[in-house]
């Protein structure tokens, strides 16, 4: 199944930073679990994600440190700051107000179906 450009664009900040809300992480490890939270179904890129992380940090919602592991390189390290759990609260409140009135919808509609060609264009 192929995710829009536009919805994976709206639900990557609450997708961050609800990762954060976890623990700190860094820019690849934050690639592989949204492909693993999403089943593989959302693709990002690098392009996507740090812009991303870089606004939050911006704006205060995340602050960065850089760090080299034990045995490993220099990675950037990214943590959820007071105000950015406060924003996550937010966010995941709007996004249920979303998820409940799509609800509502697609329950209260009949299945949606392909549309078939009209019979007069099946000769073409």
């Amino acid at each position: 199944m192929h995710i829009t450009k536009d919805l994976v664009a709206a639900s990557a900040t609450p997708l961050v930073l609800g990762i954060l809300a976890e623990g700190e992480s860094y820019g690849y490890a934050i690639l592989k679990q949204v492909d693993e939270l999403s089943g593989g179904q959302l693709e990002w890129t690098d392009g996507l994600l740090y812009p991303l992380l870089h606004r939050l940090e911006r704006v205060g919602h995340v602050e960065a440190t850089w760090a080299t592991p034990p045995g490993g390189r220099r990675r950037r390290y990214y943590r959820l700051t007071d105000q950015g759990r406060a924003e996550l609260a937010e966010q995941r409140r709007q996004w249920a107000a979303v998820v409940d009135a799509l609800r509502g919808v697609w329950t209260t509609t009949q299945p949606i179906r392909p549309i078939a060609a009209p019979s007069w264009e099946a000769g073409r």
